[in-house]
C-alpha cells in the first residue's frame, strides 16, 4: 500500500513538471530574438511587487491570480510569451490561456531569473 501511494506521488509530480502538449517552450536566450516580433504579446505573470521590482521591457504585468479574469483582453489570435520568475508559474499560466482557448502559447523557461 506504501508503495502505491508513493508510486502516485511520484506519478503525480512528474506529470505537473512535464510540458503541456500545445505550449512551445523557449530559453532566455531564444526570448532575446522573439521580443523584436511585435505580432506577439508578452505577459510576465509575476505579482506587481516583483514586476515593479524588474521586468523586462515589452512585458505586461498580468499576475497569475488574475489571468483568468485578465486574459479576456489578450487576442486569441496573437501568440502568447508568457514569463515568471522561475518558470513554474508561467507554465502554469500556459495552462490556463490553453483551457481558455488560446492556441499559440509561449513558456519562456527559467524566467526572469534566467534572464539576470
Amino acid at each position: 500500500m506504501e508503495y502505491l501511494i508513493f508510486a502516485l506521488i511520484v506519478l503525480f509530480l512528474i506529470l505537473r513538471m512535464m510540458p503541456t502538449k500545445g505550449i512551445k517552450n523557449i530559453t532566455t536566450v531564444e526570448l532575446k530574438n522573439e521580443l523584436k516580433d511585435k505580432n506577439k504579446q508578452f505577459i510576465d505573470v509575476r505579482t506587481p511587487g516583483e514586476y515593479n521590482g524588474f521586468h523586462i521591457n515589452g512585458f505586461k504585468n498580468m499576475p497569475l491570480h488574475q489571468l483568468s479574469q485578465k486574459a479576456n483582453s489578450l487576442p486569441k489570435d496573437k501568440e502568447v510569451v508568457v514569463i515568471c520568475q522561475s518558470g513554474m508559474r508561467s507554465q502554469k499560466a500556459s495552462k490556463i490561456l490553453k483551457k481558455l482557448g488560446f492556441k499559440n502559447i509561449t513558456n519562456v523557461k527559467g524566467g526572469v531569473s534566467a534572464w539576470r
